[in-house]
């Protein structure tokens, strides 16, 4: 679970996990371009003559990542080469080790599956290019802003093919095949070898206890619900982690890419698809419960139909209670930040408002749930 994810649809905020340092000086844009030119010449074995990096700029967007647009001209003898890219990198003193280059190889491993990714070039891992680890992928055409896909009427085609698309596209992550995979020792599992959906309870209520200072009965009522009701898990598999409005890139016809892959773990598949389906990422359209596109049936349908397993009803519940229940956390955690005065920010303190939403949801579903 993440303390990071901002469900307003626009540029997520950065909030502290315990342990983290605050964040460090940054190269400047000039400082990044040279540095990464050299990066690249070093890594296509060229003279750094022969790439040329230019128009270096920050992006809004990433929840816990930096991301760079950055035109790169590569001099080869054979096969000259133009490439529009996007840099994802760790801010300073928030370094997530490992992450980066896991992230990296995941998306690979996506694209191989035939799962809509942006092609990636090369990585950093060890922070030695520009201070902070970071990868470099294609720079793609289309929009991510949930509400725009939601309410504007050129994309109206594509909210008619959006469903299917991602159904798909969970499908097809979830058959990328995990043990003996290179990348498979950094993947995050469950803690001790537990049951997902054990280990996740688990997980959120030490959040919950960590960061509440104040009473949350409804919290504490879920969490004895979702203990009394875990659901038999299957075969674990690869899971996304924030598959959700926002996470992903769109255009008039649809799906484009499927973007941040940071929160990717071993898991449950259920999980991805009721997290799609949390209240929170319907953005108002509350009568279509997967992700305001369709309802829960055709996510399922969808999912089915490009050979994704079959989904238990009652087990997509339970992950869409806890998914809620997790999204409290989210919201206490970022009042708490703006509450200590860690980020005294307005969008925090109007997030840290919005802890009543996912209780609301978490009585309404148990009450429907018997």
């Amino acid at each position: 679970m993440s303390a990071q994810s901002s469900p307003d649809g626009t540029e997520p905020t950065n909030v502290p996990l315990p342990g983290q340092k605050k964040p460090g000086r940054r190269l400047s844009p000039e400082a990044m371009s040279a540095k990464f030119q050299a990066f690249v010449a070093q890594e296509e074995g060229l003279p750094e003559e022969r790439v040329r990096v230019e128009g270096l700029r920050r992006l809004a967007g990433g929840s816990s990542r930096l991301l760079w647009s950055a035109d790169v001209a590569i001099e080869r003898d054979a096969e000259p080469s133009s490439l529009q890219l996007v840099l994802r990198q760790d801010p300073p003193g928030r370094i997530a080790e490992g992450r980066m280059g896991l992230e990296f190889e995941l998306l690979k491993a996506a694209a191989s599956e035939g799962v809509p990714v942006p092609r990636v070039y090369w990585c950093d891992p060890a922070s030695g290019a520009l201070g902070t680890p970071f990868f470099a992928m294609d720079r793609l055409e289309g929009e991510t802003i949930p509400r725009r896909l939601l309410r504007d009427e050129r994309y109206a085609p594509a909210r008619s093919e959006l469903c299917g698309q991602l159904g798909e596209a969970l499908a097809r992550i979830h058959a990328i095949g995990v043990e003996g995979a290179p990348w498979a020792g950094a993947l995050p599992r469950p803690a001790g070898g537990d049951d997902p959906a054990l280990s996740e309870i688990d997980q959120v209520a030490a959040g919950y206890r960590a960061f509440a200072v104040e009473p949350h009965p409804v919290l504490e009522l879920a969490e004895r619900w979702l203990r009394a009701n875990v659901p038999r898990t299957g075969s674990l598999g690869l899971v996304h982690g924030d598959f959700r409005l926002g996470n992903f890139m769109f255009d008039e016809s649809g799906l484009v890419a499927i973007l941040d892959w940071e929160l990717a773990h071993l898991g449950d598949p259920a999980e991805d698809l009721a997290w799609f389906c949390v209240r929170a990422w319907r953005f108002g359209a509350d009568h279509l419960p997967a992700g305001g596109l369709a309802s829960r049936e055709e996510l399922l349908a969808g999912y089915r139909a490009a050979g994704g397993a079959p989904i238990d009803p009652a087990a997509l519940h339970f992950w869409e209670v806890l998914g809620n229940f997790k999204l409290a956390l989210v919201f206490i955690t970022q009042a708490r930040a703006y509450l200590d005065g860690a980020h005294a920010t307005v969008e925090l303190a109007s997030l840290g408002r919005r802890i009543a939403e996912p209780e609301a949801e978490l009585l309404a579903l148990m009450e429907e749930a018997g």
